[in-house]
């Protein structure tokens, strides 16, 4: 037994970069450029997505851990999370939701360039004794995410036909390595995920979804998005993007395994609380569906 966890210890660092790299290159090879512009160009949106995803969100994560009384490497693992709205599995949960998947498409790649940009100049900010520099956390950032993503995309714009031959192995690889991270992460953390209990981790990422995704579905409406657009800019709002801060996090030196537990906890939970979400806005949708159906997404899921 020992030796299969060392096995696991060995390959769990190549095995995160695998699952964000496949990741990335998959959300870039699904972007069209053309929805991507016109939610550029939408000033109303662009205001909108940086508002919730870097100061309510940042905001209610500092909160929330000046309130309860959280281990540091939860703290740090809550702040990292407040600054990387929107999970890879978006998309899925819009096809659920009946939301509008044009305006799902443009959110993701929209937001981990967001991320991208902005964790590396916020993070040490925010982040009091933070175990990595703005540059380094900035350069992992690049290598792991902003070009595996803008490669997908490139190649989607200038080789169209290219990009939806090589797709479905891209795909097939990201979902093999994102089921396994979690997996495999458990096998080695299990301990410290137990001792998570009555540590108030559990309670304070159930607090941060919940909130960031009733308060910015209902606050969203008063802006005028249809609610096939508010139910993804709030599914998009309560998930983080668990790929970027678990790459953050292993790149610190000496990382706390709490940190990980953390990490890894709001990957499942941020997965099951979005599955929730996205019944109760079909509901809401009412009969017509009036955004992107479920139909409409696995279209964009295999071009």
């Amino acid at each position: 037994m020992s030796t299969v966890l060392q096995f696991l210890e060995v390959i769990f660092q190549p095995l995160v970069f695998a699952f964000t790299v496949s990741g990335m290159a998959t959300m870039g090879l699904q972007s069209r450029m053309s929805e991507v512009t016109a939610a550029l160009m939408d000033k109303k949106s662009m205001a909108l997505i940086f508002v919730w995803g870097w100061v309510a969100g940042p905001a209610l994560g500092y909160l929330i851990a000046m309130v309860l009384p959280l281990a540091e490497p939860y703290v740090i693992g809550l702040l990292l999370y407040s600054l990387a709205p929107c999970a890879p599995f978006l998309p899925v949960m819009v096809g659920t939701a009946r939301g509008d998947v044009s305006f799902a498409a443009a959110l993701v790649p929209i937001v981990a360039v967001g991320t991208a940009v902005l964790m590396p100049l916020m993070g040490p900010l925010m982040i009091e004794g933070l175990a990595i520099s703005a540059w380094d956390l900035a350069k992992v950032i690049l290598i792991y995410i902003l070009i595996p993503l803008a490669l997908g995309a490139a190649l989607r714009y200038f080789a169209d036909t290219a990009a939806t031959r090589i797709f479905p192995a891209v795909n097939v690889f990201a979902k093999i390595t994102t089921a396994l991270t979690p997996l495999v992460a458990i096998v080695l953390y299990w301990r410290e995920m137990l001792s998570t209990v009555g540590s108030f981790a559990l309670l304070s990422m159930t607090i941060f979804m919940v909130v960031m995704g009733l308060v910015s579905y209902r606050r969203i409406g008063f802006f005028g998005l249809k609610q096939n657009q508010r139910s993804v800019m709030s599914l998009g709002m309560l998930t983080r993007n668990g790929s970027v801060v678990l790459i953050a996090a292993i790149a610190m030196p000496n990382v706390d395994p709490g940190l990980i537990t953390y990490v890894i906890m709001f990957v499942i939970a941020s997965f099951l609380v979005a599955a929730i979400a996205a019944r109760i806005f079909s509901k809401l949708a009412g009969g017509g569906g009036t955004g992107g159906s479920g139909s409409a997404t696995q279209d964009r899921m295999a071009p």
